[in-house]
């Protein structure tokens, strides 16, 4: 059976592996262009050269082609015959393999008869969905991993033979595009030719010879796909092949691809001795191809190279006829560029080797691309770097990605697709050099105004999704970023988008505190094993890049000041970096003024995405920036309630950013009002554990105290009497400042409700005036006498002495005799002391029990005695033990006056005495 059959002996398809001695030159003469664009067809571009090219197959390349024979037309009778067996068929069933080979030479012989027998012609076009079922079931009842019958050739030839009258089975609908699946896959995924021997020595195949049956089962597909392109002027076919052979060019396996790229090859061959174009073309993947192919010109399997390089030479003609066809004529000066530029390439290479180097097929066709096909050039080969399992894949794909963007930067029009898809990709690039080529690529579209804000964008965009989603974290986009920063014709991007640059570099400064190298998603072979030291971290590509942008938007100043107050070391700590955020923003706010309010509003609507670190990052900076006056024009919505959403939030430190931001916004007059409404909710504070929100609480309602209602003021001066005494000295000095502003606050109608407070403070006050901190028994005097003129007292001067009282007993007494009088009936100064002969402090002990046996000598004892005494001697005795000799010596002074008060006679009894 012939290898195709067709009306016209003039027609041909090219044999695989057959001999090609075509001669001639790569002829790209400009004097040739008119005649080209009169007549596209008229464009000869012979190869002598590319017979000798080093890589290319070793066989003859000319075309051996066999012509079919027009025999004579068959006989009404035995068409008659044929078209019964065939419709039996349909009607049945095919049960043997005689009977399924019978049904296809059946069909073969029939669709001679198409030209001139209406009949057969009516026959076959009304029973083409009943073929296409008929075929998919014989290709499916074959063995999927064997090869042990002719039956998937005689498909093939049956399928050609029709396709050579006009009648196409695998184009046209759903179920015909299924078929050409499914028989393409089942040649392309048989096992190799080694294999497939060592099957047939297992399991004999009867007549067959398994190798021959496959050599010739492979012609009979090509043939078949060539058929497709005989007659294609607008390229529709080649595009529905193109489709069928894409995944299998781009398959992992060696045998896999080899046969798609043989395969592919022909079809090219062969159309680009049948080229014959008309307007509209159909075929919109010409950039998609060019990749492919060139790709496959540097695979590591020697005959998938060699089949590559000979599709890529004649797809290069295709190209030209193609583009002469399609060119508008107002382009025409750019097609003579385009002509002529390529000219000058291929004579500046060795021909020889020009196809097996895939950078220079690149620069080649690049001059004929459009900005469509230009983008999908570069998708295609970006997604090339996905194939791990040959490095040299990877290689070819960083080298044509370069050389084409390198030459055409200026033509792409799709950089934010490109720029996504390099984003994506940016993790699988296991080698250093291929990845040097991506950034490289990256820099050149940077370097084009018009596409600089992209490219920054999409490399934030990478930083982005870990900071929000959680993502394997990737030093190569912020090493990325760094290379950028470097590039001085970058400047002015890099101001326009500083913003955005140095929040992302921030927060994944933040996210990079303690990880390490095996932390995060680097790919093998990434970095030098002498380079992975324990110093490098991911950490130092976002310093590094933060550094170099502050100094790539002459912002040193404020590097300066980082590096002078320890900043840099602040932002790398685990627990200190919301101080290095602070520092860098308030330098950002002294010195620029105009990038630290864009960077507040980029903020605005950003605070509340991400993670916590991504939160607490951007809300750190934020509120720093609360301080400038810009902060007023700020809807509410922006500040005042987020500030209260963030001040009962379940992390302590979105409650402290919270009471930062509002001690900057009450200096904002206008934003007192609204921070009012707050009090309770900061009072509430005052509990919290965190010193640094208490006291932060503290300072805002010092400025708000004189505003506060009297239930608010009075639950605050409860919340900070229980504050005295805090084991933080500076919560609990500022505690006692904040209650005697309160004391001073208190309107007269209020005085009454509050007394009893500023009574019950008095004792506690008094005792920490002798406090070991000087500062807390300082403020306790201070406070002390706020109290005293509340109640219209006149503390006496031995009450501002610093000595301790147990050195000075003299001014102990007189301070005691002074509370003694003016507190008798109102507080019970006794017990209340006594409380405080427990307190942890040394000072605080020595001072309560000193006064208490102060008092005692004071008191009314009678009245005492009447109470007992019995709850003072065993507090008293307790002390006894204590550690310090001079507490020991006072308790026991004490105390014997507490027994010698006991000893006393009763006064009642006296009496009674005398009146008997």
């Amino acid at each position: 059976r012939g290898s195709r059959r067709g009306r016209s002996s003039q027609e041909e398809v090219v044999i695989p592996c057959a001999s090609d001695n075509d001669s001639g030159s790569v002829d790209l003469q400009l004097s040739n262009l008119e005649n080209i664009k009169k007549d596209p067809s008229s464009l000869e571009l012979t190869d002598s050269d590319i017979s000798d090219i080093a890589g290319l197959s070793r066989e003859s390349l000319t075309e051996s082609f066999r012509h079919l024979t027009q025999k004579g037309p068959l006989s009404e009778a035995v068409a008659e015959r044929l078209i019964q067996s065939i419709q039996e068929v349909f009607d049945g069933e095919l049960q043997s393999e005689l009977e399924k080979l019978t049904f296809l030479r059946s069909l073969s012989s029939l669709s001679r008869t198409l030209p001139y027998d209406e009949t057969t012609e009516s026959f076959i076009h009304s029973h083409i969905a009943d073929i296409v079922r008929i075929l998919n079931m014989l290709v499916e009842e074959e063995p999927v991993h064997s090869l042990f019958s002719s039956m998937h050739r005689e498909v093939f030839v049956t399928i050609t033979d029709l396709s050579y009258q006009d009648v196409h089975l695998l184009f046209g609908s759903e179920d015909r595009a299924d078929l050409f699946s499914l028989i393409t896959k089942s040649i392309i995924t048989l096992p190799s030719v080694t294999a497939l021997i060592q099957l047939q020595e297992i399991m004999p195949s009867g007549p067959y010879n398994t190798e021959c049956l496959y050599r010739q089962t492979f012609q009979a597909f090509s043939e078949m796909l060539q058929s497709f392109v005989v007659k294609d002027p607008h390229l529709e076919n080649l595009d529905t092949i193109f489709k069928q052979m894409d995944p299998w060019l781009q398959s992992t396996k060696d045998h896999e691809r080899a046969r798609a790229t043989a395969s592919m090859a022909q079809v090219l061959k062969c159309l680009s001795r049948h080229l014959s174009l008309k307007l509209p073309l159909r075929f919109q993947k010409l950039g998609h191809l060019v990749a492919l192919m060139a790709l496959l010109c540097g695979d590591p399997v020697k005959d998938v190279a060699e089949e590559a390089a000979e599709g890529t030479h004649y797809l290069l003609h295709i190209t030209l006829r193609l583009k002469c066809i399609s060119y508008d004529k107002k382009n025409h000066p750019s097609l003579r560029r385009a002509m002529k530029k390529c000219r000058e390439l291929l004579e500046l290479y060795n021909i020889k080797r020009f196809y097996s180097c895939p950078f220079k097929i690149a620069q080649v066709f690049e001059v004929f691309l459009n900005s469509n096909e230009l983008c999908q050039f570069v998708m295609t080969t970006l997604d090339s770097l996905e194939n791990l399992k040959h490095p040299c894949t990877q290689q070819s794909a960083g080298e044509l990605l370069v050389t084409l963007v390198k030459n055409a930067e200026s033509r792409f029009e799709k950089v934010p697709e490109i720029m996504g898809v390099i984003c994506a990709r940016l993790s699988i690039i296991s080698q250093p050099r291929v990845r040097q080529q991506i950034i490289n690529t990256v820099s050149l579209f940077i370097s084009r105004p018009k596409y600089t804000d992209i490219v920054i964008s999409h490399l934030l965009s990478v930083l982005a999704g870990v900071q929000l989603y959680g993502v394997p974290f990737l030093p190569q986009a912020t090493d990325a970023l760094y290379e950028v920063f470097v590039g001085n014709r970058l400047q002015a991007a890099t101001f326009r988008l500083f913003p955005q640059l140095l929040m992302t570099l921030l927060i994944q400064i933040h996210h990079s505190v303690g990880l390490t190298m095996s932390d995060v998603a680097i790919p093998s072979g990434l970095y030098a094993e002498q380079e992975m030291s324990s110093e490098v971290t991911p950490l130092c590509f976002a310093m590094q890049a933060t550094k170099t942008l502050l100094l790539r938007t002459l912002c040193w100043q404020e590097f300066n000041i980082m590096e002078k107050n320890k900043g840099w070391t602040l932002l790398e700590g685990k627990e200190c970096h919301l101080q290095g955020v602070s520092l860098l923003a308030n330098a950002l706010l002294e010195r620029n003024h105009l990038l630290a309010h864009k960077v507040m509003y980029l903020l605005v609507p950003l605070l509340n995405r991400g993670n916590d670190k991504h939160k607490l990052t951007s809300a750190g900076f934020f509120v720093e920036l609360l301080q400038s006056p810009v902060a007023r024009r700020l809807p509410s919505i922006y500040s005042l309630v987020r500030l209260k959403d963030w001040l009962h939030h379940g992390n302590s430190v979105f409650k402290f950013l919270a009471l930062r931001g509002l001690r900057y916004l009450i200096k904002h007059q206008e934003m007192r009002e609204g921070i009012k409404s707050l009090l309770p909710c900061i009072v509430d504070l005052l509990r919290e554990t965190d010193e640094k929100i208490v006291l932060l609480a503290i300072q805002i309602l010092l400025q708000l105290v004189e505003t506060m209602d009297f239930t608010t003021l009075t639950a605050m001066m409860k919340t900070l009497f229980s504050l005295f005494g805090d084991v933080r000295p500076d919560v609990h000095r500022f505690s006692m400042t904040l209650f005697g502003a309160s004391v001073k606050s208190v309107k007269y109608t209020d005085k009454k409700g509050v007394e009893n407070q500023v009574l019950d403070s008095l004792v506690p006050l008094l005792l920490y005036s002798q406090d070991e901190n000087d500062a807390v028994a300082e403020e306790s005097r201070q406070v002390l006498r706020i109290c005293a003129q509340f109640l219209k007292w006149k503390l006496p001067q031995e009450v501002y002495c610093k000595d301790p009282w147990y050195i000075s007993p003299s001014e102990a007494g007189a301070v005691c005799t002074f509370f003694g009088k003016k507190c008798q009936g109102k507080v019970n100064l006794l017990a209340q002391t006594l409380t405080f002969s427990k307190n942890a402090k040394l000072p605080i002990r020595r001072a309560a029990v000193l006064f208490v046996g102060l008092l005692l000598k004071h008191m009314d004892h009678s009245e005492l005695k009447m109470k007992g005494t019995d709850w003072i001697k065993n507090d008293l005795r307790d002390l006894l033990s204590d550690p310090e000799p001079s507490l020991r010596i006072i308790a026991s002074r004490a105390l014997f006056r507490v027994h010698k008060i006991g000893a006393e006679p009763d006064p009642r009894q006296s009496g009674l005495r005398t009146l008997m």
